[in-house]
């Protein structure tokens, strides 16, 4: 297996929008980096709350759990996760992967040394979609976090070979999920 280069991303990986990695002063940064893709954090965003006292659970979660904020409407270029609370979200970019790579998705260290964890996501061979991702607040503090800039980055690893069964071929529950998806079992 080996790792994509800068070159190779936008040859053979599905992004849009596709962005390169340009100084955006005041910005996190987002686009294509050397061995990899910055993906920036949409403007729809679900944040856990306790206020309804909901127990989470992934067999039958409710949509009782969180509240939603979209920045777009509020206006604002972030959102406010509480203290040592969870949000859900969705990419801005529409990644499709082909069947002889796979991604993982891992969180910018920006946001890392803030006590801000995006969870490490595989995305398989011939996933399509925008991802959701899921974005920890370990602090005791409200972190703000920045709709439309970076907050991940994809690692894209080309197989020695093509998979012998993809998530297309699995028709994998999350394939081509328009956005911010919630958890579901089938």
């Amino acid at each position: 297996m080996a790792i994509l280069c800068d070159s190779q991303i936008r040859e053979l990986i599905g992004i849009e929008p596709f962005e390169q990695n340009v100084k955006r002063p005041g910005k996190v940064s987002y686009g294509v980096s050397s061995y990899g893709y910055d993906i920036r954090v949409g403007s729809i965003f679900k944040i856990f709350t306790n206020v309804n006292s909901e127990i989470i659970d992934p067999k039958r979660f409710s949509e009782h759990s969180f509240v939603t904020v979209d920045t777009a409407v509020t206006g604002k270029d972030h959102v406010l996760i509480p203290p040592n609370s969870f949000a859900l979200c969705e990419t801005v970019e529409y990644v499709s992967i082909p069947r002889e790579v796979l991604a993982i998705c891992v969180g910018k260290s920006t946001y890392a040394r803030c006590g801000i964890i995006v969870n490490v996501t595989p995305i398989e061979p011939e996933w399509r979609g925008k991802i959701t991702l899921e974005i920890s607040n370990t602090t005791p503090l409200p972190a703000k976090i920045y709709a439309n800039e970076g907050i991940a980055q994809l690692l894209f690893f080309k197989g020695d070979r093509t998979c012998t069964v993809s998530y297309a071929d699995k028709n994998g529950k999350y394939q081509d999920q328009p956005g911010l998806t919630l958890p579901k079992v089938d």
